[in-house]
C-alpha cells in the first residue's frame, strides 16, 4: 500500500442533499500507529472486535466489504477506498450493501491516525449521513463500542465483554 491519489468517489453531499452533523469520535490507544492501521484493516483483528472483517486491497478507488465474520459471507456494508495515506490516514464511503448504489445513502468515514510516540491518537469522522436515518443513529450508537473495542483488544489481547450489550431490537 503506497500513498495514493484521492479517487473520485462521490457520496450524499455530490447530490446536494442534506447532512446530519459529523459524528466525531477521538480515542487515545496504547499502541503504535502502525498496530492501530492494522486494527483497522486486518481480517482476524477486525473479525474479533467488530464481528465482521474488512475486505479490500486497500487501493484508492477500490472497493471494500464490511462482511459479517460468522461465516455466512454476507456483506451488510459497503463502499469504496476514497483516499488512503498509511498509517496515517484514510477515507472510505460508506453505505448499507442493500443502499449502496444510491449516492443519497452514502456517507463517508475518515480515519485519521497520529502517532504519539508509542501510543497514537485515532479519530473517526463519519459524515454526510442522511439525517434521523437508521444510519445515523447506529453510527452514534455504534462507533463509540467498536472503538472501544480495538482500543481493549490492541492493549489487552482481549475484547471488551459484550454480552449486556443492548442490541438493535432492544
Amino acid at each position: 500500500m503506497s500513498k495514493d491519489k484521492p479517487a473520485d468517489i462521490p457520496t450524499r453531499q455530490s447530490t446536494g442533499a442534506n447532512c446530519a452533523p459529523a459524528f466525531v469520535y477521538t480515542i487515545f490507544i496504547k499502541a503504535t500507529v502502525k498496530q492501530v492501521w492494522n486494527g483497522l484493516i486486518d481480517r482476524e483483528l477486525t473479525k474479533a472486535y467488530w464481528g465482521h472483517f474488512n475486505q479490500s486491497d486497500w487501493q484508492a478507488g477500490s472497493r471494500w466489504d464490511h462482511v459479517r465474520s460468522d461465516g455466512s459471507g454476507k456483506i451488510d456494508t459497503r463502499g469504496h477506498i476514497i483516499e488512503i495515506d498509511p498509517p496515517r490516514k484514510m477515507v472510505w464511503s460508506w453505505a448499507l450493501d442493500s443502499e449502496a448504489d444510491d449516492l443519497a445513502k452514502c456517507s463517508r468515514v475518515t480515519y485519521e491516525l497520529v502517532a504519539l510516540g508509542p501510543d497514537t491518537k485515532l479519530t473517526v469522522t463519519h459524515s454526510e449521513l442522511e439525517p434521523e436515518s437508521l444510519m445515523d443513529r447506529s453510527v452514534r450508537e455504534g462507533w463509540p463500542a467498536v472503538l472501544s473495542n480495538l482500543k481493549s483488544i490492541l492493549e489487552t489481547g482481549q475484547t471488551l465483554s459484550d454480552d449486556e450489550w443492548p442490541t438493535d431490537d432492544q
